[in-house]
């Protein structure tokens, strides 16, 4: 089966302009999409977030979708003081220590072990910094694989889709995955609980 990475994120005050352009409501419905349309179908390798990985598990969940063979989460153990109450449901959770109390390097660090491998894309939504960084690495290990980001969800991703001349495609967000990620509807879900 093959993987999609995402890299998706509620922007909070504080962090850049991101939180100015960005609406939460369509970010959140922009991950559940994807999910929708590749749970059981493609492997969604993400980092954990507290706005994103109860959606993940949600979803899955919805789906009856066996989470441990359907997604691939990586965590920091920078941030274990703040990790989401559902990692504990994730069984499969690939833990990245720390890199010196620095979260820079250990974001570095867990980035680069969760890249490792073959991908058929990369698909951005919302987001903050870590979107520009995500993406610049996952060019950089995957020049061959298809990069989708969202305009309308606003966030760093709507910059970066503008960096790369990508058209703001709206907000029917089954139909845009189904058509840039190559996934049919009638494809059938594997993995199923």
């Amino acid at each position: 089966m093959g993987r999609i990475f995402l890299s998706a994120s509620v922007p909070i005050k504080g962090r850049g302009d991101f939180y100015e352009s960005a609406n939460p409501f369509l970010i959140q419905f922009a991950v559940r999409e994807l999910l929708t349309v590749c749970l059981g179908r493609r492997t969604i390798v993400w980092g954990g977030h507290p706005a994103i990985t109860p959606m993940v598990w949600a979803v899955c969940e919805s789906l009856g979708v066996e989470y441990s063979k359907a997604v691939k989460l990586y965590q920091s153990c920078f941030f274990e003081d703040v990790f989401p109450e559902e990692n504990l449901r994730f069984q499969n959770v690939k833990y990245i220590p720390a890199v010196d109390g620095s979260r820079d390097e250990s974001l570095k660090k867990m980035r680069r072990a969760m890249l490792r491998g073959h991908f058929e894309a990369g698909v951005f939504i919302g987001g903050m910094e870590g979107v520009f960084d995500e993406c610049e690495m996952f060019r950089e290990l995957h020049p061959n694989a298809k990069i989708v980001a969202l305009r309308a969800p606003g966030g760093a991703a709507m910059q970066l889709a503008k960096q790369l001349r990508q058209k703001n495609d709206g907000v029917d967000f089954a139909r845009i995955f189904h058509r840039k990620l190559k996934i049919l509807a009638q494809e059938s879900r594997r993995n199923k609980l």
